[in-house]
């Protein structure tokens, strides 16, 4: 068994120049916008004198979105930016940190800018009243529904959602016009000068290099980096080290053969030419090894106003009339319910948002009245100071990831036995009794890299927690991160992972499905379906020493048009762990805020327990969950992490799971010594797969978690298949 670590938290971007721009809105205009909002219970007027944050809407562009829908008709893409102002005295920003050392306008209030999307009827009588709000992830917006490419969306467009997607995260560049970016201010000292402070990334470089950019990270190296003080690389908190394993020793490396420079293998050779967003290194980077760099960092963004800009972009085009300016809301008067989603990245945002109390609308109520977290088993890094809310890590990189520190169970009165925390992500809207009705999703990467099921267990990993009521919680069972699953999303690289990469089972009809369950429990009251989560109680959760996967040899894969051994399946135990550790006093790990002193941090040495989906020791495949269509009449074992081929290297393949198919016969898997059964034995002929596959989506659609539309879409992909003869 081997167990690689990664790390909680025992205590709490090359910054643009901030949005310091002031302008007074007075005089007639301002009253009579001032009075009409206050009529539709807005509050985005004011006399000029007051205080009150305003905020002013742009719209760039208005495009025919294409396609009919129903009863519905057409929609239309809205693009835009909203300005808003945020009141440092307000309770209800006091979580933001560094907010009180962020520049102020003329009317004492901080300033920030969001660009948005919105997808709507052109007919908004049409409308049902749902918006939706897709959480961009690094400024991409990834579930955008396309009905073209993926006939399923039509669904939402038929049921008459509206959809937003607004920018929150303050680091991303504007990189392309698809991107939506914010603007949040950077911190300064009380005299205008810089803030500084200790930051640490990590260079993890793919292929040989002279030279690679800032900020680093395996997610996080197209965003905007947090500049050194000083180009002076002997300063005092500036390191450059190197190892191939996380646990491994650091190597360090001289200052003499590194640079905050750039250089390349031409004519600009070490130690290139300096520059605050770049580092070059003599000989260059390896790709054998992990790169940690520590400096002292200047102008930290104050990152959790966009968290506050989410919530008030959301308050905006859920009850506003108009902005401040007297423009109209495109959705005025037509928004019942707002339902918020985000995947990954954004799905931790998600979180963070809720965990930190800004499910509070400043005009009162709730801004998401239900809210889905997709494939989200952290929090999201976005309100410390020198912030990266892009960041996260695997089992080699980034084990000191914030995201991590904040509380993983959801129940207000949740206690935290490594850390003697107490206290859930639904602590705070239970106080201001603001909690959505809350769906948690979570694949087979959360639980073996990303560290997922102390959201189902005690921190001990001894028993199973209680749920709140307003909770549910889906495991998608024999799933990796993403991506289209089915046999054709499968691919082989030998050199750098050992089996076929991707899983053939997949969430994409599930979340669909449970999306609408969403839906109606927010708008009509509609009971979901109940969680479904491996548990300790029955044995599907255990520690990862507990698995038993049966024998898997004797297949091949098309590599290039050659039939490729995929080599016998081995058990190996690699899992991520989770261990706490501390930044300092001025951490504030409840709420994953505050300044972090201690870079690298302080290994503690309590560890949580971390365990996994039992497996069944016939196929290989998940016990415990929602079994989708692939994985009740599987075509092979989906395994929900892969291993690096790389020697030397212990990981597994980031966010990606694998695939082993089953033998066609019964008398090649017994050739083969293959312990799983043969597509023959499960299926007995092309006939009896694609009855299997009706019986299989026919009972999910009775359960709620698959729909009529995808359910016929998939036993017609069956009858196509060639299975069997």
């Amino acid at each position: 068994m081997v167990r690689t670590r990664s790390y909680s938290f025992l205590f709490p971007a090359h910054g643009r120049p901030p949005f310091t721009r002031t302008r007074a809105w007075g005089g007639a205009l301002a009253a009579t916008t001032s009075l009409l909002l206050a009529a539709c219970g807005g509050g985005g007027g004011g006399d000029g004198s007051s205080g009150t944050p305003r905020m002013r809407m742009e719209i760039s562009a208005t495009e025919d979105f294409p396609g009919s829908y129903g009863s519905v008709g057409a929609y239309e893409k809205v693009s835009g930016t909203l300005r808003g102002e945020l009141d440092p005295a307000d309770p209800r920003n006091a979580v933001i940190q560094d907010l009180q050392l962020a520049p102020r306008n003329a009317r004492g209030l901080v300033e920030y800018s969001a660009d948005f999307v919105l997808l709507k009827p052109k007919d908004m009588s049409k409308a049902s009243g749902v918006l939706r709000y897709d959480a961009p992830n690094r400024g991409n917006i990834l579930t955008l529904p396309n009905p073209a490419a993926t006939p399923g969306d039509a669904v939402y467009f038929e049921r008459g959602y509206t959809f937003l997607y607004s920018a929150w995260q303050g680091d991303v560049p504007k990189s392309s016009p698809a991107r939506l970016t914010a603007t949040v201010p950077v911190a300064r000292n009380a005299d205008g000068s810089s803030i500084t402070g200790p930051y640490r990334t990590e260079l993890v470089p793919t292929a040989a290099v002279p030279a690679m950019s800032l900020p680093g990270g395996v997610f996080n190296g197209a965003m905007i980096p947090y500049e050194p003080a000083s180009l002076d690389n002997t300063q005092p908190g500036t390191s450059l080290t190197r190892r191939r394993n996380e646990t491994d020793p650091r190597e360090p490396v001289a200052a003499s053969e590194w640079k905050f420079a750039t250089c390349d293998s031409a004519g600009n050779a070490f130690p290139g030419t300096p520059s605050p967003t770049s580092v070059c290194l003599r000989g260059g980077f390896d790709p054998q090894y992990l790169y940690e760099l520590v400096y002292v960092a200047k102008d930290p963004k104050v990152m959790g106003v966009g968290l506050a800009a989410l919530r008030d972009t959301v308050g905006f085009f859920r009850g506003r009339a108009a902005d401040a300016d007297g423009r109209a809301n495109p959705l005025a008067g037509r928004i019942a319910h707002v339902i918020g989603q985000g995947t990954s990245q954004s799905g931790n945002a998600m979180k963070t948002f809720l965990h930190l109390g800004f499910n509070q609308r400043l005009e009162g109520g709730r801004v998401f009245d239900g809210l889905y977290a997709h494939v989200a088993a952290r929090q999201t890094h976005v309100n410390t100071r020198f912030a990266v809310p892009g960041g996260g890590g695997g089992l080699r990189t980034d084990h000191t990831a914030f995201g991590q520190t904040a509380p993983r169970g959801l129940a207000a009165d949740y206690v935290d036995a490594v850390s003697g925390r107490e206290g859930g992500v639904m602590r705070r809207c239970s106080a201001s009794s603001t909690c959505p009705r809350f769906f948690l999703g979570l694949s087979g990467t959360e639980f073996w890299q990303l560290q997922g099921s102390p959201v189902l267990t005690d921190a001990l990993g001894q028993r199973d927690i209680a749920q709140p009521a307003n909770a549910r919680i889906y495991y998608y069972a024999s799933t990796q991160h993403g991506g289209a699953g089915g046999v054709e999303s499968i691919a082989y690289a030998p050199s750098r992972a050992v089996y076929p990469t991707g899983t053939v089972v997949h969430f994409n009809d599930t979340f669909r499905a449970l999306f609408l369950a969403l839906e109606d429990w927010v708008v009509r009251g509609t009971e979901p379906p109940a969680s479904q989560v491996p548990r300790v109680a029955d044995g599907t959760l255990v520690r990862p020493a507990q698995l038993a996967f049966p024998a898997m040899r004797g297949l091949t894969w098309s590599v290039g048009g050659v039939q490729t051994p995929i080599p016998e399946f081995r058990y190996l135990g690699r899992y991520n762990g989770f261990t706490l550790l501390d930044f300092g006093p001025q951490y504030q790990p409840q709420d994953e805020s505050g300044i972090a002193t201690v870079l690298p941090p302080r290994v503690v040495g309590r560890d949580y327990a971390i365990l996994v989906p039992q497996v069944d020791p016939s196929t290989g495949l998940a016990r415990a969950g929602i079994q989708s269509v692939e994985a009740r009449a599987p075509l092979g074992t989906s395994i929900e992490f892969n291993d690096v081929a790389t020697p030397g290297i212990v990981d597994l393949v980031n966010l990606t799971g694998s695939f082993i198919p089953f033998h066609k016969t019964r008398s090649a898997r017994l050739a083969a010594g293959d312990g799983r059964p043969s597509l023959e034995e499960l299926y007995g002929s092309q006939a009896g797969y694609v009855a299997a596959v009706s019986r299989a989506a026919d009972d999910l659609v009775a359960q709620r978690l698959l729909l009529r539309r995808d359910a016929d879409a998939i036993v017609a992909k069956a009858r196509a298949a060639n299975i069997l003869p």
